[in-house]
């Protein structure tokens, strides 16, 4: 990647928790500056899921191409690993194009390992694995998810006590590497080609992005988000503990769908699950360094763009 002056090319992250309107913002910016727009979602990779990711409409997708949308099939796993290759190459080829990156989402683990790369972590033991699935069963995730909290503090403030996978993971590498899953992550030292003008957008009501949550999973239900999961487990080669089907939205509509809960159960599962996730993202945002947050009663797009004028210069 080639620089000017020492100065590394710029790119934009347009980071924010659910629901706070970054697809809406990014595709203005792309209207009034020379972006093109990489999704920073992990479950928009995936095709077939529209409906519950709030993927973008076909026609806007026309208009305001987004790289990384509709490349993997639900029954693949894809990681951050492999989003911060795919990334790399779409931003060296937007910029050899003589555009700007845009990079939009709310995968913070995702804009995390592409500017600060990820660290060499131990393989999946089966054998640990099979060992503390039978300790969950038989004492529960919340107790494994204390014995996180002793073991590794700032992980288990990042994952949820529902969040058995990544429950798991972080005791895992505990127990294999000797050290803290967030110690190792801290540990990396990789290059990003790229200087990150790094944006944040959220609103300052909480309560008014909880309710936008609410009213955005009763649109999708009246959109067909249940015949979307229907078909998907219909396939057949699919089951719940895959990436695509554990999204948030998905795994409860599977529940219903499965007789494992009645609708009005899913439905309050969905929504405060997916207030959850809000509050995770914020958690990590808060954290994240260098953030400038577009808040406050003004237009996001004017702030964004004041900013954008300032870091060019």
């Amino acid at each position: 990647m080639s620089e000017v002056d020492g100065v590394k090319p710029l790119a934009i992250f347009l980071m924010g928790p659910t629901a706070s309107g970054k697809t809406d913002l990014a595709m203005r910016l792309a209207r009034e500056r020379p972006c093109e727009i990489i999704s920073v979602d992990s479950a928009l990779v995936y095709r077939g899921m529209d409906i519950g990711t709030a993927k973008p409409e076909p026609e806007l997708l026309r208009a305001f191409p987004h790289r990384l949308v509709d490349i993997c099939d639900p029954a693949e796993a894809y990681s951050a690993a492999r989003f911060r290759e795919d990334a790399l190459q779409a931003m060296a080829e937007i910029h050899a194009a003589g555009r700007i990156p845009l990079l939009v989402g709310g995968t913070m683990l995702y804009f995390r390992a592409l500017e600060f790369g990820l660290a060499p972590l131990p393989e999946a033991d089966p054998v640990l694995r099979e060992r503390l699935g039978a300790e969950a069963e038989q004492l529960g995730w919340a107790e494994l998810h204390r014995r996180l909290a002793a073991l590794d503090p700032a992980s288990a403030q990042r994952i949820h006590p529902n969040d058995p996978q990544r429950i798991l993971r972080a005791l895992e590498v505990c127990e294999l590497s000797g050290r803290p899953l967030s110690e190792l992550q801290r540990g990396t030292n990789a290059d990003l080609p790229f200087r990150p003008l790094k944006l944040a957008l959220a609103p300052t009501d909480r309560d008014l992005l909880r309710k936008r949550i609410a009213i955005r999973f009763h649109a999708m239900l009246q959109a067909g988000f249940e015949d979307e999961v229907r078909r998907l487990w219909l396939r057949g080669d699919l089951n719940p503990d895959m990436p695509s089907l554990r999204a948030v939205g998905y795994r409860q509509m599977l529940m219903y769908i499965r007789g494992e809960v009645d609708q009005d159960k899913m439905v309050e599962l969905a929504i405060n699950a997916t207030r959850q996730l809000a509050k995770r993202q914020m958690t990590w945002l808060r954290s994240y360094p260098e953030v400038h947050w577009l808040v406050g009663e003004g237009d996001p797009l004017g702030q964004a763009l004041k900013y954008l004028e300032t870091a060019q210069t």
